[in-house]
């Protein structure tokens, strides 16, 4: 009868056993999986980008388009129906941006800074076109509603449309300069309400934002301070 030797065993069960990864295998396999996530994060933001620069290239037009209200001799209102066009070209491009993010959920803030700018200008031109149409302030429920967004899934960050409005706000004094030199004497009252109840409504928050506190105060200065 053939025994086998206690060493003999132990080699045998050594053998059968996976090999523990070593630290520099360990090592080489983060680095791997780091290099597919920093590849595929690339590959997101070049998609991003992508509809962030057609926005920016659209709001460029709505801009170029809307600097024809400070000329007399064009009626706001047909400027206002050409442009609402533009408008529809946002909510697509909108749409196809919350189509990527909702890709990737809760990735919203991560890749957020990739379209915030075009975003705020964006909200700043809708102000501006609500105000000559209506008179009264866009409501951020209002410009997510024009730009087709959901609040739930993918919506229009706060302090986007506070920056926004902001930036709408600065565009008003010009307004009004051209406004009086073609005769409208009343259009310096009526832009000075809104732009102090606009300042009143400000004041309510507590801006922790640096850069928005910053467009805050420019809002003081160029805008109802300039028609004091």
């Amino acid at each position: 009868m053939t025994t086998t030797t206690g060493g003999e065993g132990e080699g045998e069960l050594h053998a059968s056993l996976p090999r523990s990864p070593t630290s520099c295998e360990k090592l080489e396999k983060q680095l791997e999986d780091f290099r597919n996530h920093l590849k595929d994060s690339g590959s997101l933001r070049q998609r991003i980008r992508g509809v962030a620069t057609e926005i920016e290239s659209t709001t460029g037009l709505i801009h170029s388009s809307l600097l024809l209200v400070h000329q007399t001799s064009f009626p706001i209102a047909e400027v206002l129906v050409k442009e609402k066009g533009q408008i529809n070209v946002l909510r697509e491009l909108f749409s196809r941006l919350s189509e990527i993010i909702g890709e990737f959920p809760g990735q919203y803030y991560r890749y957020h800074g990739d379209w915030r700018s075009e975003t705020q200008t964006v909200v700043s031109l809708l102000a501006f076109m609500h105000w000559l149409e209506m008179g009264t302030l866009l409501l951020h429920a209002e410009a997510e509603e024009k730009l087709g967004l959901n609040s739930v899934e993918f919506g229009l960050d706060v302090e986007d449309y506070l920056i926004g409005i902001c930036f709408m706000s600065n565009e008003l004094p010009r307004y009004v300069v051209n406004q009086v030199t073609a005769g409208d004497y009343d259009c310096p009252c009526k832009v000075l309400k809104f732009l102090t109840d606009l300042h009143a409504s400000f004041r309510m928050l507590n801006l922790r934002n640096d850069f928005l506190r910053k467009k805050f105060d420019g809002m003081k200065y160029k805008g109802g301070g300039s028609l004091l």
